[in-house]
C-alpha cells in the first residue's frame, strides 16, 4: 500500500522537528562555549556567537583539572562496563534458562532495587566501604557503580537471552558442545545487540553519576568529570558560563565517540542476526 504524499510530508516534518528538538541543546551548548563574557551579559542573547572566543576552552583545560577528571571518569566507566557485562551475562542466562523457586524472588529484587533512592543507601554504603579501605579510591567507585548498574543490566539481558531459541542450544548439545561452549559460541553472538545496549547503559550511567562520587571521593586527583564540572559554580552561586559550556562540550565528546563506535557494532549485530534467522 503506497503512502500518500501528504502523509509522507507530515512524516518528514515530524522527523525534522524531532531532530531539531534533539540537536538544539547541543547547538546552544557549542555556541555558548564560543561566546565572550560580554555576550553572556547581553540583554538580547543570540544563538550564534558574534565573535568566536576560544579562551573558554583554555580556561577549562588549564585551570579546572578537566583532563584529569576526563581520565578518571573514562577509567571508571570502562572498568564498570566490563565488570557488569562479565557478571550479567552468566547470571542473566541462568535466570532465563533455569526454572527454580528463587527466580521470582530474584526478579523481584531486581525491580525493587531500582526503586531505592540513592540518598537512602549512600551512608550505609560508605560505612561498609570504609573498613575495607575502598573509600577515596577508584576501585571502590568501580565496585559501587557495578553493583548499582547490575540489576538493570540483568533485566535487559534476561529478555535478550529468553528470545534466543532453545533449539539452537539443543542442537549444539547434540553435537557434543558443553554448556560453556554453547554460551560462548552460540548464545553470545546472538546476544551482541543486547550486550551492546547493556554496555551503552552502563557506560553512560557511570559517566554521568555524581552523588556516589561526591561522597566516596575526597582526593582532588581522583575527582570524576561531573565533580569537576561542579567547580564552575562558585560558592555564592556565580556560574562561569563560558568555561562551563566549553567543559561540557569536551565532556560530551568521549561519550559520543563511544556511542558511535558501539552503534556500528549494534547495527552489524542486528543485521547478522536477521541474516542468520
Amino acid at each position: 500500500m503506497r503512502t500518500k504524499p501528504a502523509t509522507r510530508f507530515l512524516q518528514y516534518v515530524a522527523v525534522i522537528c524531532y531532530l531539531v528538538f534533539l540537536g538544539f541543546p547541543l547547538l546552544w551548548l557549542i555556541s555558548s562555549s564560543l561566546k565572550s563574557p560580554q555576550e553572556f551579559a547581553s540583554i538580547t542573547p543570540s544563538i550564534l556567537p558574534k565573535h568566536f572566543d576560544l579562551s573558554n576552552y583554555s580556561d577549562a583545560l588549564n585551570e579546572q583539572g578537566l583532563v584529569r577528571g576526563l581520565g578518571n571518569s573514562l577509567q571508571i566507566s570502562i572498568y564498570s562496563t566490563i565488570l557488569v557485562l562479565i557478571v550479567a551475562l552468566p547470571v542473566s542466562y541462568a535466570l532465563a534458562r533455569f526454572r527454580s523457586r528463587l527466580r521470582p524472588l530474584t526478579n523481584g529484587w531486581i525491580l525493587v532495587s531500582q526503586v531505592f533512592p540513592v540518598i537512602l543507601i549512600v551512608i550505609p554504603l560508605f560505612m561498609i566501604l570504609r573498613p575495607l579501605h575502598l573509600t577515596n579510591t577508584i576501585p571502590g567507585v568501580v565496585i559501587v557503580y557495578t553493583v548499582w548498574s547490575l540489576p538493570f543490566a540483568l533485566w535487559m539481558l534476561q529478555g535478550y537471552v529468553a528470545a534466543v531459541p532453545r533449539e539452537l542450544e539443543e542442537a549444539a548439545s547434540v553435537d557434543g558442545a558443553g554448556r560453556i561452549r554453547t554460551i560462548v559460541s552460540i548464545v553470545m553472538p546472538l546476544l551482541r545487540p543486547g550486550l551492546i545496549a547493556t554496555a551503552m547503559f552502563t557506560f553512560i550511567s557511570a559517566w554521568n553519576e555524581f552523588f556516589f562520587a561526591l561522597v566516596l571521593l575526597q582526593d582532588p586527583q581522583l575527582k570524576t568529570l561531573p565533580l569537576v564540572l561542579a567547580r564552575f559554580v562558585g560558592a555564592e552561586g556565580q556560574v562561569q558560563f563560558g568555561p562551563l559550556a566549553a567543559a561540557s562540550v569536551l565532556a560530551t565528546v568521549p561519550s559520543l565517540v563511544f556511542f558511535a563506535f558501539l552503534q556500528r557494532r549494534l547495527t552489524s549485530g542486528l543485521l547478522s542476526g536477521a541474516v542468520k534467522g
